[in-house]
């Protein structure tokens, strides 16, 4: 969800889906990275406003379903919402079955899901919900920190799904998902990342950045400050013009064709809210600048379900050597590889949502696993 580098080369969609396996499967068609697309905060603060959050608030518009899937019906006002800490909350609800929750990336909403929801409700209770300061969910002015949307993921388990559910994140949603789960282990019962957004670390390169952290806070003087808010405030206002959006999307989308007007204009909507460009300001200059200090391995170390990673391969901001990296250091991981960008569950649909069907059906059943 983050650097500017070199975009992938356009492919075809694949008409096959490797197969759920503890093993790294090698898709068709090869693609090299390099590692300076690995999560780059600069690029991040140029671009991840966009890109990261493909549909943030779905428009009216009227665009045909992906090779005949159910897309979730747009509502205006919103499905349904639930009052967190005094902030309204929104989230989406379909089907019966065992819970699933669905979290999206920096930027979007539950509506990135609008493939994927109806699909998976055939079978399960699913959930999908608006992070705070996303989507319908309020544009909260607070200090955002990972722990923030974590704690809202553990209520939101607590007090609306109440009892055990399947976790699923794509990007900045993947590493809430992890975050939460690692502090839930009774409630939580498999954690399936898309494109997961986290770095690995260690201890000394943390305590740098603390340090260096807290230097620059006591060192920066009002001018700074507002020249901050200039710079910000104009990469805010160019996120949201058509043209760079759907420039930004089809760096991202590898197959351009769901890239689609209802996309575009979905994507336009949120920055109306009164407080959206202040939200941005806090998440580039506060949240951006302390993401180190929470690392995958520390994460993963105190994680003990089921874990699925479904990557798309040709993702130029997340490459496959993450998931790799990912399955070396926490063993109990299936991969699925899929010939697709960053965001595989809204630009391959049918290849996503088999892979986390397949993989759910290997997990316990909803009728063996006792309501919290």
């Amino acid at each position: 969800m983050m650097p500017s580098c070199a975009t992938a080369s356009h492919t075809s969609r694949p008409d096959l889906l490797s197969s759920v396996g503890n093993r790294f499967i090698t898709p068709a068609k090869i693609h090299h990275y390099r590692s300076k697309c690995d999560l780059n905060r600069r690029g991040f603060a140029m671009k991840g406003i966009v890109a990261a959050g493909a549909s943030v608030i779905p428009s009216s518009l009227v665009a045909e379903p992906v090779q005949g899937l159910e897309r979730l019906p747009f509502k205006a006002e919103g499905y349904n919402f639930w009052t967190w800490r005094g902030h309204k909350i929104h989230y989406v609800q379909q089907g019966e079955g065992f819970p699933i929750v669905l979290i999206h990336g920096f930027g979007a909403s539950a509506f990135h899901w609008r493939y994927n929801i109806p699909e998976l409700a055939k079978k399960y209770k699913v959930y999908a919900v608006d992070l705070l300061g996303f989507g319908w969910s309020d544009k909260a002015l607070i200090e955002y920190d990972a722990l923030v949307w974590r704690d809202q993921i553990e209520d939101f388990l607590k007090e609306i799904v109440k009892e055990p559910a399947i976790l699923v994140g794509n990007s900045l949603g993947g590493f809430t998902a992890l975050v939460s789960a690692s502090g839930l282990p009774e409630q939580v019962v498999g954690v399936a990342l898309l494109n997961s957004a986290g770095q690995f670390g260690n201890a000394k390169a943390e305590t740098t950045e603390s340090e260096e952290t807290v230097l620059q806070k006591f060192i920066l003087n009002p001018l700074k400050t507002v020249f901050q808010r200039v710079v910000l405030g104009f990469l805010f206002w160019q996120a949201k013009q058509p043209a760079r959006v759907k420039s930004v999307l089809k760096s991202v989308y590898i197959n351009a064709s769901n890239v689609d007007d209802y996309l575009v204009e979905s994507i336009t909507r949120p920055a109306d809210d009164p407080n959206a460009g202040e939200v941005y300001y806090r998440l580039m200059t506060r949240f951006m600048s302390n993401q180190t200090k929470y690392t995958l391995d520390s994460v993963l170390s105190k994680l003990s379900c089921p874990l699925l990673l479904v990557w798309g391969d040709l993702d130029p901001w997340v490459g496959p050597a993450k998931a790799i990296r990912i399955k070396e250091f926490y063993p109990n991981t299936s991969i699925v590889n899929l010939q697709a960008g960053h965001c595989p569950h809204d630009e391959v649909p049918e290849l996503a949502n088999k892979a986390l069907l397949d993989w759910l059906s290997t997990l316990p059943s909803a009728s063996t696993v006792h309501t919290v």
